[in-house]
């Protein structure tokens, strides 16, 4: 064999896979068929995107300026400022990747890669050579790419995806419908109303972001709508039609249709594995419905081929990417140890994820952040549960900063008082979600946090509240 680990992928996941397994002592290969190294998060994804977003917080800032007896005199925005410093930094972070893939710590080949049998790869060069790669595990990290939708219309508008919203180009619309409602539509409904744009914003499901508890969702969107963004949830999706003056959507809600009409239209649909062309089925590797079959040990079906990140789902964070990613390679380093090569897990010996201290974020305004199980998880899994919430409208830090909107949420196991959840939809979410998730990581109670000494006045102290109720 000519490596004892072989990884399609060099993004967050691949990268990272294979600087633990070079650390594990195993030859290491690593494949990208990406013209540009990164991978998704560094260059189409979070670093590009919390860049505009940073510029429409500071932006918005300005704007309130009186609130605070503050003269911040005539502001503005200039769209290509923005974006050169957005391009100016994916550069960096891109040239810092680039340089840690071709670092020699591993094997570093730039080719598109395809499944010949389940140890065997072969390999397209950018000027069209082939080769062939042998490997005793694999780990699959090639991503995820923009979902596609049968929907009558949308191929043919010239539908904007999140690829050319990062970008940044031409002058902004003075309209803007988004079709979704997730992470990505969220963030961008609110950046767009930011600057300026006329949004609406229509979701499939019951509400916006589908994995928050619904309290969390309804202040979202309660902000949106206070803000002017039009917003539609629990809608069907009917036609898109594109008309001299402009793209109108139409779509059902409850017993009624509506046509909402604007100057462009944002495909914020979710992404999907990005497997095509690996050949997947001449490795044995099974999909269901267009998604890999991962254990928590992140084996496919092949027990020798690994797993992790989008294309490995079932969640589309990074950091949760990077903790697969570690974990696949150390149970490769095993099974290698174990000088395995037939299609046998040795299952008794191998790690597997751990979810209990998931987090997630999504930086709009209010941002909104989840650490662990919510309301509605703990139900459908029979766990009793006691919550307690507080709102920043009652915390006088939040009060002085103007930053009333919003609350923060506590779950705790009704048995032991352990905290097994937490929500922040509000100002520095994105930090505040982190004291919870090390109490979390130490399995501590409400009382433990309640006794943690908080500064006052601060942001964070609001946490003193919900967990002296629930202790």
């Amino acid at each position: 064999m000519d490596y004892d680990l072989l990884i399609l992928g060099g993004g967050s996941a691949g990268y990272n896979g294979a600087s633990t397994a070079s650390g594990l002592g195993l030859r290491v290969g690593l494949v990208e068929a990406g013209p540009d190294l990164g991978g998704l998060c560094i260059l189409r994804g979070c670093m590009p995107s919390k860049t505009l977003l940073e510029s429409a917080h500071r932006y918005d800032t300005l704007r309130r300026a009186g609130e605070f007896g503050l003269s911040a005199g005539e502001i503005g925005f200039c769209r290509e400022t923005i974006r050169e410093r957005k391009e100016r930094l994916v550069a960096e972070f891109a040239d810092y990747r680039a340089r840690q893939l071709q670092s020699g710590r591993f094997d570093f080949h730039r080719a598109r890669a395809a499944f010949v049998d389940p140890h065997t790869v072969e390999l397209t060069a950018p000027d069209g050579s082939r080769s062939r790669l042998t490997a005793r595990t694999f780990l699959l990290a090639t991503g995820s790419d923009h979902q596609k939708i049968d929907l009558p219309g949308l191929d043919e508008c010239g539908a904007l995806n999140s690829d050319d919203v990062l970008d940044f180009r031409g002058e902004l619309p003075a309209s803007l419908i988004i079709l979704g409602g997730g992470a990505t539509a969220v963030e961008f409904a609110w950046f767009y109303a930011v600057m300026g744009v006329e949004v609406t914003l229509i979701q499939r499901g019951r509400q916006l972001l589908k994995s928050v508890d619904r309290d969390v969702a309804e202040c979202v969107e309660a902000s949106f709508r206070k803000r002017g963004i039009r917003v539609y949830t629990h809608t069907e999706l009917l036609k898109i039609e594109t008309g001299k003056n402009g793209k109108r959507v139409t779509f059902r809600q409850v017993d009624q249709t509506i046509t909402v009409e604007a100057e462009a239209i944002f495909a914020a649909l979710g992404r999907e594995p990005n497997t095509g062309g690996l050949a997947l089925e001449k490795a044995g590797v099974a999909m269901m419905r267009g998604h890999l079959q991962v254990l928590p040990t992140q084996q496919t079906s092949v027990p020798h081929i690994f797993a992790a990140g989008d294309v490995a789902g079932p969640y589309e964070i990074v950091h949760i990417a990077i903790q697969q990613a570690e974990v696949a390679v150390r149970n490769a380093a095993r099974w290698v140890k174990a000088g395995r090569d037939d299609r046998t897990p040795d299952a008794d010996r191998l790690e597997e994820i751990d979810y209990r201290v998931r987090l997630s974020v999504v930086f709009g305004h209010p941002e909104v952040a989840v650490a662990g199980l919510t309301e509605r998880e703990l139900s459908i899994a029979s766990i009793p549960y006691r919550v307690a919430s507080y709102l920043f409208a009652d915390h006088g830090k939040a009060m002085v900063a103007g930053e009333e909107e919003g609350f923060v949420k506590l779950l705790v196991s009704e048995e032991s008082g352990e905290i097994v959840g937490a929500a922040v939809v509000g100002a520095h979410a994105s930090e505040l979600i982190h004291e919870v998730a090390v109490a979390m990581r130490f399995r501590a109670t409400a009382a433990d946090l309640a006794a943690i000494p908080h500064y006052h006045p601060t942001l964070s102290e609001i946490w003193t509240y919900p967990a002296e109720e629930l202790a």
